[in-house]
């Protein structure tokens, strides 16, 4: 709780924290908007495939000429990694950029925040482990969902409170599977040509209707806290924050989970439709067990809502801001040497999952497109399937027909055994799968 103290400090000795930014998109461009208030926070080189188009984000976030004119644009990412740079934000989206860029900037002695959750959760323990054998800090983004959801399991365990559950909120309904691009933008009320005009790319929109995104955060939870996955994979109740310690509590208790200590995300819609009374779509909860009776009776005391027991409780926060709460994570790094969260373990894992019908030949078009979904499982079931993680599945061939629903193997598609992405996620698979049994 002392950041910006230590960042003025920084800024009085004369030495500013220097960032490089990976990817200049709404994250990035959200992160860019805060500098110019964020005295001691510099940020002298942005690399996107596009620099006038990182230029011209800078602008639009209210960068002015002179700050601009300082700052380097590249389309080369080791502009990012050399020079007086302290921390590299990788903001891409893209898994493979993601686990490249950050090993140069671990090898470079740098911190590493990593927007790309895509990345995270296809190879992030490994990336962690050898950030923190390097010295430097490998990070969850703060402001993305993960990162707080994580900060508030940290914050019950600190107090402790057994925690029972955590995630975050969404807009579900189990149709939304099958959606694609070309009609995800009915679901949003909106029309093409008006998601079109506000650069809204739908691939992109539509990895978080279908649950791919749910998917991808919920794994990056377990492997920073540990909480377990659900063995069928998420189950999306509909649920509003005044009810979270009811339905978010296990079977035996009244509630929906199949036992405590997992991850889950909760629907801002009910099953037909309708909305939720007071919905948690943009936010992030834990709900937590009183370990004695003295406990409980503070929870009525101090207002807090609880199940009809008193002993389960939700702690929640009802939005999250992604890049204008980015610099949480630089200073912590940078002025901590802390991460906002970071995987310790390989406990959920993402499943690619026919859309329809797949004929082979066919190509996979990834996370939130045509062809598969992503379904969260445990890792150990995940391997065992010898499931293709979402963020495998981005331009490779099937060899095999794929029937709607079903999961999609390694063995079904056509694979480079010796692209870089993928011997790094085979040896995560191999370092981390048997830990802990």
């Amino acid at each position: 709780m002392n950041l910006s103290h230590l960042l003025n400090a920084r800024r009085a000795a004369g030495k500013p924290v220097r960032v490089a930014l990976i990817g200049a998109g709404k994250f990035g461009s959200m992160f860019l908007s805060q500098v110019p208030h964020t005295p001691g926070l510099e940020v002298p080189v942005i690399v996107d495939l596009d620099p006038e188009r990182a230029r011209e984000a800078c602008r639009t976030v209210g960068w002015n000429d002179s700050l601009t004119a300082a700052t380097t644009f590249s389309a080369d990412a080791a502009k990012a990694i050399s020079g007086n740079i302290e921390v590299i934000v990788e903001a891409t989206g893209n898994p493979a950029a993601g686990i490249r860029h950050a090993r140069a900037a671990i090898a470079a002695g740098k911190h590493i925040v990593m927007v790309n959750v895509e990345a995270d959760v296809l190879a992030g323990p490994l990336l962690a482990e050898e950030a923190r054998k390097a010295g430097v800090v490998y990070s969850l983004a703060y402001g993305d969902q993960p990162a707080l959801a994580a900060e508030m399991v940290d914050w019950a365990r600190a107090t402790g409170f057994r925690v029972v559950a955590a995630g975050k909120g969404t807009k579900y309904l189990p149709v939304y599977h099958d959606v694609t691009p070309a009609d995800v933008w009915s679901h949003y009320g909106l029309t093409a040509g008006e998601a079109q005009s506000a650069g809204m790319n739908p691939q992109m929109f539509n990895s978080f209707l279908d649950g791919t995104k749910s998917a991808i955060e919920m794994a990056a939870i377990a492997n920073a806290t540990g909480l377990e996955v659900p063995a069928g994979g998420l189950l999306f109740p509909p649920c509003g924050v005044d009810d979270l310690p009811h339905v978010m509590r296990p079977h035996d208790k009244g509630g929906v989970l199949e036992k405590s200590g997992v991850v889950e995300v909760v629907s801002s819609l009910e099953r037909d439709g309708r909305p939720v009374f007071r919905d948690l779509r943009w936010g992030v909860y834990v709900v937590l067990e009183a370990p004695n009776d003295y406990a409980a009776d503070c929870f009525r005391q101090y207002g807090l809502k609880t199940d009809s027991s008193g002993r389960y409780a939700a702690m929640y926060k009802p939005y999250h801001l992604i890049g204008l709460e980015l610099n949480i994570s630089i200073l912590s790094a940078a002025l901590r040497q802390e991460p906002t969260g970071q995987p310790h373990g390989f406990r959920g894992d993402v499943a690619s999952v026919a859309k329809r019908n797949l004929r082979g030949g066919e190509m996979l078009d990834g996370e939130g497109g045509y062809t598969v979904w992503g379904k969260l499982m445990p890792a150990a079931a995940s391997l065992a399937a010898d499931a293709l993680p979402i963020g495998l599945a981005h331009r490779v061939r099937l060899k095999s027909d794929i029937a709607h629903g079903a999961v999609v193997r390694w063995s079904d598609v056509e694979i480079e055994a010796n692209d870089d992405t993928i011997k790094t996620r085979r040896a995560m698979e191999a370092s981390f799968s048997t830990r802990g049994k």
